[in-house]
């Protein structure tokens, strides 16, 4: 989709992240060393995005931790709330984009619920495009 289409393209900044295609099923190159990088994983899990919200979860600020330890990834992620319809659907989408990294060990996800998830977690620029 191209700017003119895009209805926010003028109302939020781009972010420092490279956007990833939504189509796109690439996932990005291993580090040089052949390890997955908390970063990368980062990137993949922007690929996900609240049905509801239709905004990633690394930008609503459900991703709370990544780690990495060699090819196994831990996720740490909460929900916008205890009671959320679509939590199943967003931690298996989550885990299958982890599981599009090439050299990926094992996949965990953590659903956590402290702190609480709140808006004051959603990255600032998306925050300030959703009026919070």
């Amino acid at each position: 989709m191209d700017q003119s289409q895009d209805p926010t393209a003028d109302a939020v900044p781009p972010l420092d992240v490279p956007a990833l295609e939504e189509s796109s099923d690439a996932a990005p190159l291993a580090a040089p060393d052949g390890t997955i990088t908390a970063d990368q994983a980062r990137l993949v899990l922007r690929r996900v995005k609240d049905p509801e919200l239709n905004l990633n979860i690394v930008d609503l600020g459900l991703i709370y931790e990544v780690h990495v330890t060699g090819a196994n990834v831990q996720i740490d992620m909460s929900l916008t709330s205890p009671g959320c319809p679509s939590g199943p659907e967003i931690m298996g989408e989550a885990e299958q984009q982890l599981r599009t990294i090439p050299g990926i060990g094992d996949v965990t996800m953590n659903l956590v619920w402290s702190p609480p998830w709140t808006p004051e977690r959603i990255e600032p620029r998306v925050r300030a495009y959703m009026g919070f």
